[in-house]
């Protein structure tokens, strides 16, 4: 069934993050130098990763997908945020909101899974070391990272759909610094009931479904590292998860804030404040945490630095 355009409104104007003039530059400043870091971060990531043989392993390879998508996710809106910071008036286009939101929720999800695959894959590197080459093999690595986007593909699409359904009469401003479902939702002229069920569905699942694998996962990863004798072997152990660890609960922790509370307008305030943890800040900081902790990484970057001079 062919989705049809019901809405009379043309184009949104983003509210952003403040109304306050004087704090415009600022905000403009600092998220500038996060998107920079953030592009700069991921795109050195991918790089090294691509350039060096001895990092081509499924631990990187999801790496290396978990960075594309942070780049990706992150400058579909960065942009248009920064342009909006030093604009007077915070237009998008009625098809660009609807496709900055397609891309948001495409992948924001994929981010879910992939860090769900990662757990996977540490769990199998240290309760299974000798089973794993078999069985993280690359075609198990490719099947969990296409799956990860086919999910991602469908629950965008069960989002954006729903959303060009609806009606937007007068209200056409969102009081968000990005087109996202539930600022979207509250200016909608028409019943949003089947859109509010889909998303506390669809969310529940990616909130539940890698929070029990994840859970599981670290729960036998724990139960495995507190078996090893040494202190060393223990830590060592320990410092390949931490770094995962800090980005789960950071993605997941500030999503389910924003998505899993009751629908309400006095709410949305605070929802920014969340989305920022996991639109900007989770991005910026996976490429920074997996490189400062990481000593393969640090080799090739001093392998890459090398070849250069010669």
């Amino acid at each position: 069934m062919a989705i049809v355009n019901s809405s009379f409104v043309t184009e949104f104007i983003l509210v952003g993050l403040t109304d306050h003039p004087y704090l415009q530059l600022p905000l403009f400043l600092l998220f500038l130098v996060i998107y920079m870091i953030t592009a700069l971060g991921n795109i050195g990531l991918i790089s090294l990763i691509g350039l060096n043989s001895h990092l081509h392993t499924p631990m990187y390879f999801f790496l290396f997908n978990l960075s594309i998508v942070d780049l990706c996710y992150s400058s579909v809106f960065s942009p248009k945020m920064l342009i909006n910071f030093i604009s007077k008036k915070n237009i998008i286009s009625y098809m660009g909101c609807m496709t900055q939101l397609f891309f948001l929720g495409f992948f924001g999800i994929s981010e879910a899974y992939v860090l769900t695959s990662m757990a996977y894959d540490r769990y199998v590197a240290i309760c299974n070391p000798l089973m794993y080459n078999s069985v993280m093999s690359p075609k198990v690595c490719f099947s969990l990272v296409l799956g990860s986007y086919l999910i991602a593909y469908s629950e965008a699409m069960a989002h954006t759909g729903c959303m060009l359904r609806l009606t937007f009469c007068d209200a056409n401003t969102i009081n968000h610094y990005l087109c996202d479902i539930r600022p979207l939702l509250e200016i909608s002229c028409t019943s949003t009931y089947v859109n509010e069920l889909i998303v506390f569905v669809l969310v529940s699942i990616n909130v539940i479904v890698p929070s029990l694998t994840l859970l599981f996962s670290y729960g036998f990863i724990l139960s495995s590292i507190l078996r090893i004798s040494s202190k060393e072997g223990r830590f060592k152990a320990f410092s390949t998860c931490s770094s995962h660890i800090i980005v789960v609960s950071l993605f997941f922790g500030s999503a389910a804030f924003m998505y899993l509370k009751p629908f309400s307008v006095g709410a949305m305030d605070q929802g920014k404040i969340s989305s920022v943890f996991y639109t900007n800040v989770v991005p910026m900081m996976n490429p920074l945490i997996y490189s400062l902790k990481n000593k393969d990484v640090k080799i090739a970057l001093k392998k890459t630095l090398s070849r250069r001079k010669i």
